[in-house]
Order: structure tokens, then C-alpha cells, then sequence
């Protein structure tokens, strides 16, 4: 399916989601339409959409349908915020979730914690979210940087353990956090030996890239970290092949999405290595079945594979209908008691909505781009990732301990 195709069903979904109906039960949803992470938002609305379809045939939440009330935040953080503020003051929004940018999240959070609402974030990574701006009104459903750290280090310990590493970060919340947790697990703090390079965001140029690599390639380091997102890192990486460096050094990406290897195409991404929470991949390898049922359902509707973005948006609206209806109300605080602890399977295996930081605690994946040939044997050309390794969320997640300790680095309370 097209593009224009695709956003063309799009506009008719929004209209027919977003028609207001008697009785309904609104939930705000609050993502980016345009901007460096639109690819990543228009995944989120996608499997947003099939999780309202889904809820609402089998009798909403309640017995009320869902209607869900669509803000783009492009990204920016003082946007996402005041379309949280209007989704719960104008639109009395039970529940807000969406975003891709961890600033916009954490932004967001913040306006639905004054409003006593509930804020989901889908693809937030930085460390902050449920951890330095971490509040009782803020559940995360995808792990956190350090966690993709931990979990990447892992692999690469044997085989660049005592190498050199070099960093390119956006200089925004989730690389700072990103990096730092990246550079405390593979023992790359020193960042003398270790040097790095921050690019700017939201507003970063080819020029700035270009600039960043040419640092990295005079650096000659064995491993080249890209503390990059969505556009930004499917520019960056392209350059870096068009330099030689792929050649060179071994390239991660922290935080990988299939909407952005598909972006950057199977040539350019063979062989890259990052972190994701969820990969279509997985359900299969693993014998998931209800994760293979939301992979087929999703290419039946869209004629494409669902991303993590798409996995997380469709999560998180099954996990709010369950805990209102464990809960028997709405009730924010209710809801926060249904949610905190609970265990559940839902596209992978086990999940926790841990009680202490609202981190959803979940197994990592390790994944390696494969080869052009391997990605085109897929009939939708999708088939970017291998499973190369995992690491369980308990080992992953950080311990009390150790949350707390940024909480007071922070000067925050050591509770939510």
C-alpha cells in the first residue's frame, strides 16, 4: 500500500474513530503527525486504531465504546504538552497515551499528573521518564535506555570488550540517557579514550551529521555508537555508508524500529546492530501466538508489518481496558492500583507493570540487521531483524536501589 494510499485510510479511520457517539468513553491520543518521528506516529495510529476496533466489537470498556480524540504534538514538547491540557479540560479525556520524543512524554505526563489523568508513553526511552521525572500518573510501556543499554552490552562484551568506541548523540533527553547508559555498561566513560559528538535536535542539518562522522572516522574507533531516532539516524546512517564507515566499524543503534531500517533500505542496514522492545520477528521465533495473530491481522489491514510503535499504541489501549475493567471504574487512582504489579502476556511473553516506577519490566531484544537477500524473502520486504540475543527484564530493569539513587541525584522524592 502507498503512502498517500495509506493516509488517505488514515483520514477516513480518524473520521470514523472520532465521531462522537452517545455514551462514549473518550481517550486522548497524542502523537506526531509531521516532524522527525512522524513514521514512528503513523505506526502508533495504525495499531491504535485495530486496538479501539478490536475493544469496541467486543463491547468497549465498560460497555462504552472508545472514541478516541487525536492531537499532533510534531514532536515538540510544549505542543504535546497543551494538546494533553485541551484533551483533558476540553475533551475530558479519561486517559491520554501517544509520543515518540521522551521530552514530549515527560512534558505530557506532567499535565496529566495536575489533572489527575493517567499519561501512557509509547516510544519513550530516556532513562527520565519513569525515573528522575517519574510520577504516580506516568506509566511507560516499552523499556527505558538503560535497559537497551544493559542488554546490548551484553553483546557486545565479548567481542569489543577493551575497544575503542565512539559517540554521536541527539542532545535531547533520551541521548543523554541513552549514552550515558551505553557508555556505563560497556566501561566507555572515559570519554577521552572514548570520545563523542552531540548533534542538535529537533533541528539537526546533513551539515551536522557530516560533521559528527568525520570526527568519528578521524577517531578510528572499532565500535561507532548513533545515539539517533527516527530521520535523524536514517540520514545519518546513510551518510556514514556513503563515507566508508560501515566498512570500518561496527555501527549501533540503540534503539532500533522497522520503520526506520526500512527508511535507510536492507543494503544500508545489514549488519547494524540496537535494542527494540518488540520486532514482528519475534511472535514466530518464539511461538507467540497471540503475537502472530496481531502480525497477520495488522499486514491483512495495512498490507505492511507492525512496528514496535504500532505494538506499543495497540498495548497499551488493551492493558488500560483491562485495568478499568479489573478496576470496575475509570477511577484514575483505581486504575493505577489495577495497573501496578499486574503481570500478563500479551505480543510477547511475560510483562510487569512494576508497582515502584510504573516501568513496564519486559524481556530485551538484541537485533542484527540481515542481509538484502534475507529481508526481500519476506513478501512485504520486511524482514529486517535477527534475534541475536535477549536479556530477561528483571536483569535488565533497574533495581530499587538503584532508582532511587537517581531519584535523589535528582533531589526527588524516593516514592511516587
Amino acid at each position: 500500500m502507498s503512502l498517500t494510499r495509506l493516509c488517505c485510510a488514515c483520514l477516513v479511520l480518524a473520521f470514523a474513530v472520532s465521531t462522537h457517539a452517545a455514551d462514549t468513553l473518550k481517550i486522548g491520543f497524542n502523537y506526531p503527525q509531521n516532524g522527525r518521528y512522524k513514521d514512528q506516529g503513523l505506526q502508533e495510529r495504525l495499531g491504535a486504531f485495530m486496538a479501539v476496533d478490536e475493544i469496541n466489537q467486543a463491547g468497549g470498556i465498560l460497555g462504552k465504546p472508545i472514541e478516541l480524540v487525536i492531537r499532533n504534538n510534531s514532536s515538540d514538547p510544549k505542543q504535546g504538552a497543551a494538546n494533553t491540557a485541551e484533551l483533558i479540560d476540553q475533551e475530558d479525556a479519561a486517559m491520554v497515551f501517544g509520543g515518540v520524543s521522551s521530552a514530549v512524554a515527560i512534558a505530557s505526563g506532567e499535565e496529566a499528573r495536575k489533572r489527575d489523568r493517567l499519561y501512557f508513553g509509547t516510544l519513550t526511552y530516556s532513562n527520565a521518564t519513569t525515573g528522575s521525572a517519574g510520577h504516580r500518573h506516568m506509566f511507560r510501556e516499552p523499556f527505558n535506555a538503560w535497559m537497551a543499554a544493559k542488554a546490548i552490552s551484553h553483546h557486545l562484551q565479548n567481542r569489543y570488550a577493551g575497544q575503542k568506541f565512539f559517540y554521536i548523540t541527539a542532545d535531547y533527553t533520551w541521548g543523554w540517557s541513552t549514552e550515558s547508559s551505553m557508555r556505563r555498561f560497556t566501561d566507555t566513560g572515559n570519554d577521552q579514550a572514548h570520545p563523542g559528538v552531540k548533534t542538535p535536535f529537533p533541528n539537526a542539518y546533513l551539515k551536522d551529521f557530516k560533521a559528527a562522522l568525520d570526527k568519528a572516522d578521524a577517531a578510528n574507533p572499532e565500535v561507532l555508537v548513533m545515539v539517533l531516532f527516527g530521520d535523524d539516524m536514517v540520514r545519518a546512517l546513510n551518510l556514514a555508508y556513503e563515507m566508508g564507515l560501515k566498512d570500518k566499524m561496527q555501527i549501533v543503534v540503540p534503539n532500533l524500529t522497522l520503520g526506520m531500517a526500512q527508511d535507510v533500505g536492507p543494503t544500508i542496514m545489514e549488519g547494524v546492530i540496537g535494542a527494540a522492545p518488540w520486532v514482528w520477528e519475534a511472535p514466530y521465533q518464539y511461538d507467540y501466538p497471540r503475537g502472530r495473530q496481531f502480525v497477520e491481522e495488522f499486514a491483512r489491514r495495512y498490507e505492511m508489518r507492525p512496528s514496535s510503535a504500532a505494538a506499543s499504541a495497540y498495548s497499551i489501549l488493551h492493558q488500560y481496558r483491562d485495568a478499568v475493567e479489573r478496576a470496575g471504574t475509570t477511577d484514575t487512582s483505581a486504575v493505577i492500583r489495577a495497573l501496578e504489579d499486574y503481570r500478563y502476556s500479551l505480543l510477547k511473553d511475560e510483562q510487569q507493570w512494576r508497582a515502584f516506577d510504573h516501568q513496564n519490566v519486559q524481556t530485551v531484544y538484541v537485533v542484527r540487521s540481515k542481509t538484502r537477500e534475507e529481508v526481500m524473502d519476506d513478501p512485504m520486504g520486511a524482514d529486517y531483524f535477527e534475534i541475536v540475543d535477549t536479556l530477561d527484564g528483571n536483569t535488565a530493569a533497574k533495581t530499587l536501589e538503584e532508582w532511587q539513587e537517581e531519584r535523589r541525584e535528582a533531589s526527588k522524592p524516593l516514592s511516587l
